[in-house]
């Protein structure tokens, strides 16, 4: 039962601590991490796959 209880200590405070930002800064929301919100990936030409499964099926029609 003690490492239960410490499990869920953990998590919650890796939870706390990921969302430090997002909980105590005005306006501030967790980043976004979709493929076509990355500029990087956005150079290098990568998509996100179900953006091209319907580019796909589109182009079938």
């Amino acid at each position: 039962m003690k490492v239960f209880f410490l499990c869920i200590i953990i998590v919650a405070l890796c939870v706390l601590l990921l969302g430090v930002k997002v909980f105590f800064v005005r306006g501030a929301s967790f980043p976004s991490g979709h493929v076509h919100s990355s500029p990087a990936l956005r150079r290098r030409g990568i998509t996100c796959a179900s953006a091209n499964d319907n580019d796909i099926k589109q182009t079938k029609k």
